[in-house]
């Protein structure tokens, strides 16, 4: 069971959800006014769902001051129109996002993969090179200086790493990274190895290679 919240003007959506995932037993708050969040109790739920276009406001501009505030999973709601403007969306500190409509076994497939990956315990690090990876505290350091990764970037550099000299599909990324495999959803490890790459170019160092027709890999 986990405390969710649901951000979205629209309430026949807000219901669906509740309904949806009532069913695996979470908890549902939901929200159709995004003005009136109340962010002090942000650090009550287990992880996020925000509509990108709403009234008052939209998902990015709220997914930037509740990322400063909680570490939970935050995942957007998105119409297929909008799919090309997430890649500001993710690099704010989000995690994935759903394709409006989206199906009730999706729903339910994505809200327990991230539940599942937020429970996983690490507690060892790795070093390979300039790069150290800091398991238990979920960090990425190059040359002793911390990279702000968000937590997604952070699991995919954490699973390449692991796994280096392999080449991994969009899809076994995202279902070993993740915890499920969805096409409509290859977009998002796109964006997330491209913001990656932004900022590792800071310290010219570019581990992630682009295997063209297959996958990416992390260079031995």
């Amino acid at each position: 069971m986990a405390n969710i919240l649901a951000v979205d003007d629209d309430t026949a959506i807000l219901d669906m959800i509740e309904t949806i995932l009532a069913k695996d037993g979470h908890i549902v708050t939901k929200v159709s006014d995004p003005l009136a969040l109340d962010l002090e109790k942000l650090q009550l739920f287990d992880l996020i769902l925000l509509d990108i276009m709403m009234s008052g406001t939209n998902g990015f501009s709220l997914c930037a001051k509740i990322r400063k505030l909680v570490d939970c999973p935050i995942l957007f709601l998105t119409a297929k129109t909008e799919e090309n403007s997430l890649v500001n969306g993710l690099a704010l500190g989000a995690d994935d996002y759903l394709l409006k409509p989206f199906g009730v076994k999706e729903l339910r497939a994505r809200i327990a993969a991230h539940l599942r990956r937020e429970h996983r315990e690490h507690s060892v690090k790795m070093v390979l090179g300039r790069i150290c990876f800091n398991l238990s505290l979920r960090q990425m350091r190059i040359d002793d200086q911390e990279i702000p990764l968000t937590k997604s970037e952070y699991e995919i550099c954490a699973y390449l790493a692991q796994n280096r000299g392999q080449v991994f599909s969009k899809e076994q990324i995202l279902e070993q990274v993740f915890g499920f495999d969805s096409e409509s959803s290859d977009n998002t490890i796109i964006t997330h190895i491209k913001n990656i790459r932004t900022k590792l170019a800071a310290y010219e160092c570019m581990p992630i290679k682009t295997v063209w027709g297959i996958g990416y890999k992390w260079e031995k």
